[in-house]
């Protein structure tokens, strides 16, 4: 697996953490001062949340469909 600079981490987190895919609601210069780990470290973070956050809106959407068909 490719590794990814510091730069191009920094962008993929600005992005896990915003709200439209373009605007973030912190300042994403904070995160500059994190080392290359701590970031690699929140991105898997993030993404994991995403994908759990994902799940949860399924088996929700899931079940408000069931009950919508009925």
């Amino acid at each position: 697996m490719e590794e990814l600079t510091k730069a191009e981490l920094i962008e993929e987190i600005k992005h896990l953490i915003s709200v439209d895919g373009t605007e973030t609601q912190i300042n994403p210069n904070y995160l500059e001062y994190f080392s290359h780990e701590e970031l690699i470290e929140m991105k898997e973070d993030l993404l994991l949340k995403k994908v759990n956050v994902m799940e949860t809106t399924k088996k929700y959407v899931d079940e408000l469909y069931e009950k919508l068909t009925i």
